[in-house]
This record gives C-alpha cells, structure tokens and sequence, in this order.
C-alpha cells in the first residue's frame, strides 16, 4: 500500500521519490519558477510544504510528520529570506556552464545544509544518528543542484524554451529525491 512502511530499500525510495517529486510538481500551481528576486518568501513557503507534506506521509510512523512539514516549510522560507533563494525553483541567470557548476555546488550546499539541519529537529529523538541527515541533504543538494542547472541550460539551448530550464529543476528534484530517499531509508532502519 502507499505511504505506508516498507520493507526494501527500493520501494522506500520509490515512494519517497514520488513524493518529493510529485510535491515539486504540485508546487508548481503556486510558485512561477524564475531567477531569484522573483521568488519570495510566501512562495517558499507554500513549495516547502508542498514537498514536506507528503514527504511526512512516508515517514509518519518514525517521527512526528507534523514537526517535519513545520520545520521544512521555515527552512525553505528561511533560506529564501536570507538571500540565497528558493534553490528548487529558480533559474540561474547566467549561461556559463562552468558559473552554474559552481553556483550550483555551492548554493545546493548552503540550503541542504539549511534543510537538513532544520529536519534534523524532527528527527533527532527518534532516529539513531540523526545528524548524518545534515550531511546528507548537503551532498545531496550540491549534486543535484549542478546537475539539474546544466541539464536546463542544454535543454534550453537545445529547445530555445524556457520549459528547458524547468526540466533542469525537475531533474534537480528526481536527484534530490533519490539520494536523499536511499539515505532516509537507511536512516529509518
């Protein structure tokens, strides 16, 4: 059944993924993706708890959903209020591969880090060496987030769409999910 517990690591991750990826595209009804002055605050919000929500039904009978989706939601708003962005949803304005590797690397680290140890608020009493989610959500927003970037930019010069560069941040968040999804499970065990 889904959003229940499992028992392998694959369908774990598998619904994690859809989860994560599905609250990103449900996201989408509310925030216009664009270049980072054009996502604000509210917006974070509202995809913070689009992505933590059903996230929360994965991972319910380990940990307190509620605080989860809470603490997700002020991450993202958190990182968008400090200037950094709302790194799922916008668009890198520049076109040089080499500035999007890097801009990549570095913002998917900071808000990682910013995300991860905010979750790891409302996982430390109830999972073994929680402050490895930390570390996980670092690494795992500073792959995907060079990954996603670069893969939008082809897909933009490829298609001259801007539906390219949504792709690439749809891309982010299908490597987002998995690396964190196979961590989380893991972590869970």
């Amino acid at each position: 059944m889904f959003f229940t517990s499992t028992k392998t690591q694959f369908s774990f991750t598998l619904q994690w993924a859809i989860a994560t990826v599905g609250g990103f595209l449900v996201s989408l009804c509310w925030i216009e993706v664009g270049e980072k002055p054009d996502v604000g605050v509210a917006q974070a919000s509202l995809g913070g708890l689009a992505i933590a929500f059903p996230q929360s039904l994965i991972i319910r009978d380990h940990i307190l959903s509620g605080r989860w989706v809470l603490v997700t939601l002020l991450a993202w708003a958190t990182i968008t209020a400090i200037g950094v962005g709302a790194v799922g949803w916008i668009i890198p304005s520049t076109q040089i591969f080499t500035l999007r590797l890097l801009w990549g690397t570095t913002l998917g680290a900071v808000s990682g880090f910013m995300i991860g140890l905010a979750q790891w608020t409302a996982i430390r009493k109830s999972v073994a060496l929680s402050w490895r989610w930390i570390f996980i959500s670092a690494i795992s927003w500073a792959i995907a987030v060079p990954i996603g970037s670069i893969m939008g930019i082809v897909l933009l010069r490829f298609s001259r769409l801007f539906l390219g560069e949504v792709v690439g941040l749809a891309i982010t968040w299908i490597v987002v999910a998995i690396l964190t999804g196979i961590n989380a499970y893991r972590l869970l065990r």
